[in-house]
């Protein structure tokens, strides 16, 4: 009996245990913990720098509605407006790439041949196209990863206008699924990149683009980290159809002050949503303001049917928001909110970033633009919508150093990545080309600090020490020794040619290690014995194609950071060589040496000049006689376009200022001049020779119109003007010439 009993207490417990067990695994399934380990590793990719509304404890979807998008609900009003099958194609849509990395939707094969290439469909007759879509476009066609050939591509772009997919919009172009799917190419979007910056109709404003995507790569505003596709995807920022194509304005922030606070501490005006999304954030923004310091403006004056829809508050608030001048508040606080609004994107991203305001971001799930290489933590100030009441005490409390810090940072952003489309479109290509040329991909710090990744171009080096931008960062300093290059063009007739002068003065340099002659002459090469014996290598090599631009090319024999560049009939003397070395030392960023020259506007022509005049004011220094870093040649010959480097060739002129341009362009500085030395050029050479082009009277004409062809493709004038001159310590003083380090200059 005692054993019977046992034995039916112990099919209790296992049937207990059975039960418990199950239940366990019920819970789970209800939890969504099945699905733990795929939402894991989304998070786990995702980049660190767009906003992230995870706690530490896991996010748990709606159980009841797990195949909705996370801005939508099943209410009642949704399911007026969607009918079953547009909920069904829309997740489609949304969803059927969800999955999609560059391991399993992208063909790298197609990028091995050919490099990255992107080859841009050629618009079809009778399709609209926006300005904002053309200008993406021509960005594309105009930069040095366009090509015409579909079979050299790596990535290809859509001609048909996929930037405004709101079916309520002007710019909405029908049928869209259809001609993507007729495309040849198309491939299930496979290598495919298509630009977005809104999606989406009313009232629920989902990231639908109303067709399928595939495998295509996104580059979209406004895109949520809930669709965002880690590694994949590009967020880039909403920008509005007035923003410049090409240059870009310059951020406001002009100058300093400290301690770094201005009139107002926060601001914000804009449009308030009565009903609907994004509505909940702008609603609450009254509690906050105070009209003081803390300046939050909302209006319901907007739509047709404002007055119909407006409730207590709305006149109160709309006879606020005429009181203030917006720009007014922009230049003048210290923080500006960026709260959302109908979608998570919000043109007061952009204009806060270049304002020098630091943003305060208020949309919550919202993966910030270029987060994928951007440490916004640096530039802006994360909020959650949440806690819209804690906001005022939270920027209150950072620290004054930590406000110059981040207002510095949105000015370098604002110019290096978003201040025009190109540089929107081009800081997408380079961020896909990374990650196509993984073992050539660039740091966070290239990105992240000055010049920015659009001008450090990893394929010259994976070392941060051979870039002239990061030795103050590094606690490094650029090798103590330069190679000289002189671009020789005539040929060598007289032992008392200026060149041989020249080589020798040169040679005597203590940081000289070594010459490098170009042979651009139309002449055989002079024998060895023709040149003179020196103390330091000669070496001399056969110019490419003769033209102009080889000079600047990244020759493998030049070994030394810096560059000495020299015409053939400069005069300079080892003094003065020694001197503009040991300057350039301290800015190696820039271009250092004798001949200034300038530029100025021509109202009368409404044009750019050039002037050789001798004034107190310079903005660039001739490549005749200067030290720059040989970075510049690898960018000269692998970032500026064919047709500048073609202009150059064919003119053979204008070289010099070209390299200014780029250089003024990358480090927003002016070059330097050494000593009040202006004539640098030997005054004895026959007319009759090539390097006597300095007397053709077309020579400066050609100049005058290379300045403005230039400047248009920079979408600006780079140059910078300077009235600083670097002379010797005690140059021109009146004491003893003895004490004096460069004392032969003084005699010059």
């Amino acid at each position: 009996m005692e054993r019977c009993s046992r034995g039916h207490m112990q099919a209790k417990k296992r049937y207990l245990i059975l039960l418990s067990a199950g239940a366990s695994l019920l819970l789970l399934f209800y939890l969504g913990g099945v699905q733990l380990p795929a939402a894991s590793r989304s998070r786990h990719d995702r980049s660190r720098n767009g906003y992230r509304s995870d706690q530490p404890w896991p996010h748990f979807s709606d159980p009841l509605h797990p195949f909705l998008p996370w801005d939508q609900t099943d209410t009642e009003e949704y399911n007026l407006h969607i009918s079953p099958r547009q909920k069904r194609d829309v997740n489609t849509s949304v969803y059927r790439g969800k999955r999609c990395r560059m391991d399993s939707c992208f063909d790298f094969s197609l990028c091995q041949k050919n490099g990255f290439k992107v080859y841009v469909y050629p618009q079809q007759k009778g399709e609209k196209i926006s300005e904002s879509y053309q200008n993406i476009l021509s960005t594309i066609e105009g930069s040095r990863f366009y090509t015409s050939d579909p079979g050299q591509a790596c990535l290809f772009v859509l001609s048909l206008d996929t930037l405004d997919r709101d079916q309520l919009s002007p710019q909405y172009v029908h049928n869209l699924k259809t001609k993507i799917q007729n495309l040849p190419l198309w491939n299930d979007g496979r290598n495919h990149l298509i630009f977005n910056l809104y999606s989406g109709t009313w009232p629920d404003y989902t990231e639908d683009l109303g067709f399928d995507i595939g495998q295509a790569m996104l580059a979209k505003a406004s895109i949520s980290t809930e669709n965002f596709r880690p590694n994949f995807d590009v967020s880039i920022p909403l920008f509005s159809k007035d923003h410049l194509r090409t240059g870009g304005e310059r951020g406001f922030l002009k100058y300093n002050s400290i301690p770094p606070f201005r009139k107002y501490m926060l601001v914000f005006k804009g449009k308030r949503y009565l009903t609907g999304i994004g509505s909940d954030t702008r609603n609450a923004l009254y509690h906050v303001h105070n009209a003081e310091d803390v300046v939050l403006l909302t209006t319901c004056k907007h739509g047709k049917d404002w007055q119909k829809h407006k409730d207590a508050r709305c006149d109160k608030d709309n006879a606020e928001y005429d009181k203030y001048d917006y720009k007014e508040m922009l230049h003048n606080s210290t923080f500006c909110l960026v709260p959302r609004g109908r979608r998570l994107g919000s043109f007061r991203f952009l204009e806060a970033l270049q304002a020098a305001c630091v943003p305060v971001m208020l949309s919550n799930g919202w993966e910030l633009p270029f987060s994928e290489i951007i440490d916004w933590n640096t530039a802006a100030v994360i909020g959650d919508e949440r806690l819209l009441l804690q906001i005022p005490t939270t920027v209150r409390s950072i620290h004054q150093d930590k406000i110059l810090s981040l207002r510095q940072q949105t000015q370098f952003l604002w110019e290096a990545y978003f201040s025009s489309v190109e540089k929107i479109v081009l800081t997408t290509l380079e961020i896909i080309q990374d990650r196509v040329l993984e073992h050539g991909s660039r740091s966070s710090l290239m990105w992240n600090s000055h010049p920015g990744g659009l001008f450090a171009l990893p394929q010259y080096s994976g070392y941060l020490g051979d870039f002239p931008f990061y030795y103050a960062t590094l606690g490094i300093r650029p090798y103590p020794k330069f190679t000289a290059v002189i671009h020789a063009v005539s040929p060598l007739i007289s032992q008392s040619q200026p060149i041989l002068k020249l080589l020798v003065a040169v040679a005597k340099s203590q940081y000289c290690a070594q010459i490098i002659v170009l042979w651009n002459s139309d002449k055989p090469l002079p024998a060895k014995h023709r040149w003179p014996t020196t103390s330091v290598p000669v070496i001399v090599i056969e110019g490419e194609n003769k033209v102009m631009s080889s000079r600047f090319l990244p020759y493998e024999t030049i070994v030394t950071d810096a560059v000495l560049s020299l015409d053939e009939d400069t005069v300079l003397s080892t003094t003065e060589v020694d001197f503009a070395f040991t300057v350039w030392q301290s800015f190696p960023e820039r271009i250092v040496g004798y001949p200034a020259r300038s530029h100025f506007w021509d109202s009368n022509k409404e044009r750019w000049g050039y002037t050789s005049k001798w004034t107190n004011d310079y903005s660039m220094v001739l490549t005749g006689a200067a030290i720059y870093h040989r970075y510049y040649h690898f960018l000269y010959t692998n970032y500026l376009p064919t047709s500048l480097k073609s202009m150059v060739d064919q003119l053979a002129n204008c070289e010099d200022i070209l390299m200014n341009f780029l250089v003024s362009a990358v480090t927003k500085l002016p070059p330097i001049k050494v000593t009040q030395k202006k004539q640098y050029k030997e005054t004895m050479m026959g007319q009759s020779s090539r390097a006597s082009r300095w007397a053709d009277p077309d020579h400066f004409a050609q100049r005058q119109t290379c300045m403005n062809k230039f400047a248009s493709w920079f979408g600006g004038m780079p140059l910078v003007h300077s009235q600083m001159r670097l002379d010797p310590v005690l140059f021109k003083d009146q004491v003893s010439i003895l004490r004096k380090k460069y004392r032969d200059i003084e005699r010059l």
